[in-house]
């Protein structure tokens, strides 16, 4: 099936199914019981697969990850219960104390401070670096260092990351590229197409797209080599699960050796696993994701431009602009769409930024993105408070940035809001 049509059908087959339902059921219930012992021993010594336990795998979230591996045209899927525990969980299944990765100074807040502060407590260090500055990217690999990390598009300050180079770089040195691509779905970028191996998602937003579920994602193109040398948590036997070893045990199944890895060591030990229910929305909401991301995209396009001629406004970003530094690269990667973000410096800074979002009248005032409602906020005093000055500056986030995530509501309207926002703090 092409893609429209995956969104609906991918991941669960109704002529399977004994009651004919044609959405998935949402399966509410804990543990599974085993035929026989030997089924029972033959799917914890992974020979099969099957359902043994809902913090392990369960068959509503079973059909997500089905769907969003298909999607992606991937290998494997784990949905976790948030987009922050799968930015952990993807580092943490290759990494232990004494590791490092190449990180991309500019990050959404949350996974600044986990790279800044929490990881660092575990002995695992992020080295940030400007990712469009490739030579400091390979200058700052080391024979501990086991990833490059980046978001397809940075949150807030709409940097376009230049996939295909990254990759390369990544691969020459015999580590995974693990790329965030919340801000993007697989709708408008498909990143394993450009070179990516692992792809992390807060489905919270854009996939779902309701405001309604906390959720994440973890998906492995397939085909890395794990047993490279260059993993020792893949080398050495696991004590964990009965020593296996990732890297070299698995036998056909090392093709999703991080994915497998990934459910039953983190996710099965430290349990930031999806309910079945959210699992349920998820896939309510993916089903109109390319209609929605369409008119995302059309109506930010809309309100880039009209912000960038508006005489409150000393700076817009956009990557859909053609003055914009990321416009080659979203021609690129994003489709030529732009995205569906729009963030911009009101004349005024810090003061007249607080006055605009408090005279917004349609757009909501909250901390999330991807909502079919029209979003604002102000990054420095919210999401990114946790930062001083110097670090907002490095993420991406100045004291006067006005983060936009532009709703399906009519431009119009839209529109509307803005000026008179505006307008309020001249």
């Amino acid at each position: 099936m092409k893609y429209n049509s995956k969104l609906i059908h991918a991941g669960w087959d109704s002529d399977a199914d004994p009651e004919g339902a044609i959405t998935v059921p949402i399966y509410r219930t804990t543990a599974y019981q085993f035929n026989n012992t030997e089924h029972a021993a033959s799917l914890f010594a992974l020979k099969e697969f099957g359902n043994i336990y809902s913090r392990i795998g369960n068959p509503t979230v079973g059909a997500l990850e089905a769907r969003l591996t298909a999607l992606e045209d991937g290998a494997m899927c784990v949905a976790l219960s948030s987009g922050t525990s799968a930015v952990m969980y993807s580092l943490i299944n290759i990494m232990s104390q004494g590791d490092n990765f190449i990180s991309a100074s500019q990050l959404y807040g949350g996974t600044y401070t986990m790279f800044d502060n929490i990881l660092p407590e575990y002995g695992i260090n992020a080295k940030k670096v400007d990712i469009t500055d490739f030579k400091a990217v390979e200058d700052s690999i080391d024979d501990k260092t086991r990833a490059i990390y980046c978001e397809t598009i940075t949150n807030p300050g709409l940097v376009v990351a230049d996939i295909s180079a990254l990759s390369d770089i990544a691969h020459s040195h015999g580590i995974p590229l693990i790329v965030d691509a919340t801000f993007t779905t697989s709708a408008i970028q498909k990143s394993f197409d450009f070179g990516a191996d692992i792809v992390v998602y807060s489905l919270t937003k854009w996939m779902s797209g309701h405001g309604r579920v906390i959720a994440g994602a973890v998906i492995e193109k397939g085909g890395f080599d794990w047993g490279n040398g260059n993993f020792p948590l893949f080398d050495k036997p696991d004590t964990s699960y009965g020593g296996m070893r990732w890297g070299h045990d698995l036998g056909e199944l090392g093709n999703v050796a991080y994915s497998l890895r990934l459910r039953t060591v983190p996710l099965r030990n430290l349990g930031a696993n999806m309910s079945p229910d959210t699992a349920f929305e998820v896939m309510s909401g993916l089903e109109t994701l390319a209609l929605r991301m369409e008119r995302h995209c059309e109506n930010a396009k809309q309100a880039a431009d009209y912000l960038d001629k508006h005489d409150l406004v000393e700076w817009v970003r956009f990557p859909g602009l053609k003055n914009d530094p990321a416009f080659e690269l979203s021609e690129k990667y994003l489709q030529g769409t732009g995205g569906t973000m729009v963030v911009f410096g009101i004349k005024g800074g810090k003061d007249a930024g607080q006055k605009f979002i408090d005279n917004l009248k349609m757009f909501r005032h909250v901390a999330n993105v991807g909502d079919t409602r029209s979003l604002a906020i102000h990054p420095a005093t919210t999401t990114h408070s946790q930062l001083d000055e110097d670090q907002l500056i490095a993420a991406g986030s100045p004291p006067e940035l006005i983060r936009l995530s532009i709703g399906i509501e009519d431009i119009e309207d839209i529109l509307g809001d803005l000026g008179q926002a505006l307008e309020s703090t001249s």
